[in-house]
């Protein structure tokens, strides 16, 4: 099992305006694609994710057509952070192992 993974990347806004992600790094998605074993269902990934102060259980969801993972990053957090759309999230996840 891998250890916790971090990193940093900037808060963007889906094509319909009402979801918020930051985009796993692709050696990272590399990681946990290989960590997380054959993909079930559509290939969503549970994690417990800390951001700041705020740590949640959700699940990262394969990117269409990038290769790599993006983490839903819901209201109560991003207003809990201060985070607004373009803003550097720094992200530390763990697999939650099924």
């Amino acid at each position: 099992m891998v250890d916790d993974l971090a990193f940093t990347a900037p808060l963007w806004c889906d094509s319909g305006g009402s979801w918020r992600f930051v985009t796993v790094p692709d050696d990272l998605s590399d990681v946990i694609r290989f960590e997380s074993g054959p993909p079930t269902g559509f290939g969503a990934v549970k994690v417990e994710v800390s951001v700041g102060a705020t740590t949640w259980r959700t699940s990262l969801f394969p990117s269409a057509g990038r290769g790599n993972y993006v983490l839903p990053v819901k209201a109560a957090v991003r207003s809990a952070e201060g985070l607004l759309e373009g803003d550097p999230v720094p992200v530390t996840l763990r697999l939650i192992q099924s």
